[in-house]
């Protein structure tokens, strides 16, 4: 869904959502536990002193109330990076990415440039025997190869074994080294349902401990599943984000989970969402059926940029993103762009971490924009130079 608006709307220009991060707040490795990273406490506008409170993602609890639903994503991430040769030797390195049917898989690889439809690949790990994958199709939306695989591979559960013999966790290419605890780092605690490529990084930061504490205090924790894929973390390549298309990602909403936002809002309860892909599984759904949410399952490809109206979600914990992503755009569309990046910028000079393994921002209902309406963008200097921002 895009903003209606002119042309020279800067939120509507992918250049808007650009920002300066030092390396050095890119990090490397997860704070333990889980639940001892630092959250950035978004206040409400019409505060005294708006801005952000520096808390612990420990503290979470405590911006909860009785009554309130968190909603969480359930998938599991494969060992999806695969490493394979070639008949002539040469190395290339795959990232499989979604079933097609009959033990057809699409996968990015690198490099992708003379792989083409007939040539066998061998898969390579130690301690196993090299298995052979082949090349059979192009895709030309993403870029990345169809590989088919034994018929009885066709889903995640089924090739998950495989996976976990022949494949490495996919950690993200601006996290430089791995190690054996990424197996289980890299997962929710309540990674369930085995489909995603990248993790859900919000949940990262539930302990089991904090879980239960959030229980405690008489909030509901529901699940949906979006397995995350290409929609999730491929580069906007438009600078028009009226033009902007994403990839589809599969999302499951279920009966049980119908029912416990329905029985939350009658209630009086907030919908709070534990990271982007929540929100959209909840609101790429709703908009099927023209803003109620049904069960569902299947692929959602909703763009949510500024000027979205939100028909389920009221509040958000959520990483801090990259530049120019449509995560980026997303929370954007929550407390508007300016806002998220003066507060990226006082994260920044705070010494946040960001990215997958960093730090997270709580954004409660009470700091979100009222339905359809868009902060004023006619500041010239606070739009020419919003702090964190080139």
């Amino acid at each position: 869904m895009a903003l209606a608006a002119g042309a020279d709307d800067p939120d509507l220009r992918l250049s808007s959502y650009d920002f300066e991060l030092p390396q050095e707040r890119i990090a490397q490795r997860p704070i333990e536990p889980r639940h001892a990273a630092r959250l950035l406490a978004v206040e409400p506008p019409d505060t005294p002193a708006p801005g952000a409170r520096h808390v612990k993602v420990w503290d979470l609890q405590h911006e909860l109330r009785p009554g309130d639903l968190l909603v969480v994503n359930d998938t599991r991430v494969l060992k999806a990076r695969l490493a394979a040769r070639r008949a002539s030797g040469g190395a290339v390195e795959l990232l499989l990415i979604n079933p097609l049917g009959d033990g057809l898989w699409l996968a990015l690889a690198r490099p992708a440039r003379r792989l083409r439809p007939g040539e066998l690949l061998q898969l390579e790990a130690p301690g196993e025997a090299p298995l052979p994958v082949e090349v059979v199709g192009e895709d030309p939306a993403s870029g990345g190869r169809i590989l088919r695989f034994p018929s009885d591979r066709a889903t995640a559960e089924a090739i998950e074994g495989l996976l976990q013999r022949y494949g490495t966790i996919p950690l993200p290419p601006y996290i430089h080294s791995h190690d054996p605890s990424d197996d289980e780092r890299y997962q929710t605690r309540y990674a369930e349902r085995p489909g995603a490529v990248a993790a859900p990084t919000a949940g990262l930061h539930l302990s089991d401990e904090l879980l239960s504490e959030i229980r405690a205090r008489g909030v509901t924790i529901a699940r949906t599943t979006l397995h995350v894929g290409l929609g999730t973390f491929r580069p906007i390549e438009t600078e028009d984000l009226s033009e902007l298309e994403l990839h589809s990602e599969w999302v499951e909403v279920s009966p049980e989970l119908v029912e416990a936002v329905a029985r939350c809002q009658r209630e009086g309860g907030r919908v709070i969402a534990i990271g982007t892909t929540s929100v959209r599984s909840l609101e790429g759904v709703a908009a099927m059926g023209g803003g109620v949410l049904a069960p569902y399952a299947g692929p959602v490809n909703l763009v949510i940029q500024p000027g979205f109206r939100f028909q389920v979600v009221q509040g958000l914990l959520t990483n801090f993103h990259l530049p120019r992503s449509s995560l980026l755009l997303l929370v954007s569309a929550l407390i508007g762009r300016r806002r998220l990046l003066e507060l990226y910028g006082e994260a920044i000079a705070g010494g946040y971490r960001f990215f997958s393994y960093g730090d997270a921002m709580w954004i409660p209902p009470a700091a979100v924009l009222p339905p359809g309406v868009t902060p004023s963008e006619d500041s010239k200097d606070s739009e020419r130079n919003p702090p964190g921002q080139r």
